[in-house]
């Protein structure tokens, strides 16, 4: 194996047949030691973090490939915190894109005058730049376009694969009576044909969700979704 990224929750090794392996760590993101799926820095060090994130991320990927949904994931091993997928060329220099259900985190923050905080949002999408200089900042489709980062279908294409992505999550965790507020994704294009396909993870390191009113961390998120 070879290192070829060194992220902030995981890190990235070629293998000899030509995929990808993420090793999870316990590392995530969040400001003054308070969790963030939002924050462009890890905040905070929760031991079993990564492995609890692997778990769920597998939960997930295989409910998607039942769906139909193009994903890079091939296989896992929890015990060693390791997910291979196939590669895959990020747009630009990465993007995230955002679902949200809910009005919390930076939406509220930017539109607080005429939203109210956690009023219903009707899966609402943003995609925005992975710039931890720039704080991440939120692009439009056409400055996508313009900028040569994606092209117009690429980004309707994005934008209905996010909503059917997060929507299987959210109807995953609605069956153990969690809601889903918010939920953020990345993409990217399969080496060898193209194609638009969902990479990185699904855990509760980068979505917020609540049961009975109150915020679930990521590790409680893995305990309540897999137990019998």
């Amino acid at each position: 194996m070879e290192l070829l990224y060194t992220g902030k929750t995981k890190d990235v090794y070629s293998l000899e047949d030509g995929n990808y392996l993420l090793k999870f760590k316990d590392d995530v993101t969040g400001e003054d030691g308070v969790f963030d799926p939002g924050a462009n820095s890890v905040g905070l060090t929760i031991e079993g973090a990564g492995r609890a994130g692997l778990r769920l991320t597998r939960l997930f990927f295989e409910r998607l490939k039942n769906e139909g949904v193009p994903t890079h994931y091939i296989d896992s091993n929890i015990e060693e915190s390791t997910m291979t997928v196939m590669p895959a060329t990020v747009f630009g220099k990465g993007l995230e894109v955002i679902c949200r259900y809910r009005a919390v985190g930076s939406f509220y923050r930017r539109y607080g005058m005429y939203a109210k905080e956690g009023q219903a949002l009707d899966a609402f999408v943003e995609i925005t730049l992975k710039d931890d200089d720039r704080k991440d900042p939120p692009i439009t489709e056409d400055a996508l376009e313009m900028l040569g980062i994606l092209t117009s279908d690429e980004y309707k294409k994005i934008k209905d694969l996010t909503k059917k992505i997060a929507s299987v999550v959210k109807d995953e965790l609605s069956k153990k009576d969690i809601e889903l507020y918010d939920i953020k994704f990345e993409f990217g294009r399969r080496k060898d044909s193209g194609e638009i396909i969902l990479i990185d993870e699904i855990s509760g390191g980068n979505m917020r969700a609540y049961k009975d009113g109150e915020y679930i961390e990521p590790l409680l998120l893995e305990k309540l979704m897999l137990e019998e």
